[in-house]
């Protein structure tokens, strides 16, 4: 198939092309920059300069494309989260980026458009597993997924397919906050509060090869996340084991909570069920749990 990604330059963008190209799909990509141009043809796309926010040279980009993925994000850094206008430009591209994305994947004639989405969206949901279904309560710097997420919904509506793909939270061995929690987690630092709150995760590989399997999904919400999410203490417990180091100090819930609902929606419990996407895919994660996948990620990173 033709596929058109955005946002293919980054941490999870650069694994999905890799795969999508590996099987035989014909992918182009957008690319704002001669160096992330060149990254992207050494990874077997073909780079289309269009810039996200401008509507008219992103219809011509995405025009004759059978499959849009908008996996463009600009998360801020673990240190600048909680600054005012952090995540600025972020919303700024799940709303307005994403809207002309829908635009232009109708525009084109695309059958299916795929949208990158977050499961910290649900709210506390205590031992209990989380499907579809969960309530969510979203706190202000990620109101803008939900944008993103309705824009997908419309072009369903409009008759293609739209599918929106709920991550869990990433770690890789290229990701500027896994790299931040393994060098906390090195002085025995978690990078997290609520020890007994349980976190769903995903490597970056999983889930790249995620967005490959939604490629086959039925129009719709779909959580993705590992099979076995884990409270944040065995969470960093795992990460711990990998280092070969103490387990982290994991702070108390209400400490996390002083610094306002941005840092509190961090010590929300979220047991994210995946079994919605198994189920309409046959994908499986390579790490079922961070047991498996925390040793690849921390050795991996150790070789870049």
């Amino acid at each position: 198939m033709k596929v058109f990604v955005a946002g293919a330059s980054g941490v999870l963008g650069r694994r999905a092309v890799t795969l999508l190209v590996a099987q035989g799909h014909d992918v182009s990509a957008s690319a704002r920059t001669d160096a992330r141009a060149a990254l992207l043809g050494e990874l077997g796309a073909r780079p289309v300069r269009a810039e996200l926010f401008d509507p008219d040279a992103l219809r011509r980009a995405v025009a004759g494309n059978e499959v849009v993925c908008n996996l463009a994000t600009h998360i801020p850094s673990s240190s600048r989260m909680g600054l005012p206008g952090a995540w600025k430009e972020n919303d700024r591209i799940r709303t307005e980026a994403s809207r002309n994305l829908a635009d232009a994947a109708l525009a084109g004639g695309a059958q299916r458009y795929v949208q990158e989405s977050i499961a910290f969206l649900y709210r506390d949901g205590g031992d209990a597993w989380i499907d579809e279904s969960a309530p969510i309560e979203p706190v202000a710097n990620l109101r803008s997924a939900t944008v993103a997420e309705s824009h997908a919904a419309r072009v369903t509506t409009a008759g293609a397919t739209g599918v929106i793909l709920r991550f869990a939270a990433f770690y890789g061995p290229d990701s500027d906050s896994t790299l931040d929690m393994i060098r906390l987690a090195r002085r025995r630092i978690a990078l997290g509060a609520g020890p007994d709150a349980y976190v769903s995760s995903i490597t970056t590989d999983d889930a790249a090869s995620a967005v490959v399997a939604s490629l086959s999904a039925p129009a719709g919400l779909y959580n993705v996340g590992d099979d076995e999410p884990v409270t944040r203490r065995e969470f960093f417990a795992a990460l711990a084991g990998a280092l070969g180091v103490g387990p982290a100090f994991v702070a108390p819930a209400g400490l996390a909570k002083l610094g306002g609902s941005k840092a509190a929606v961090l010590t929300r419990s979220q047991r994210v069920s995946n079994r919605r996407f198994v189920d309409a895919t046959g994908w499986k994660p390579a790490s079922p749990s961070v047991r498996q996948g925390w040793p690849v990620v921390v050795a991996a990173a150790g070789k870049s």
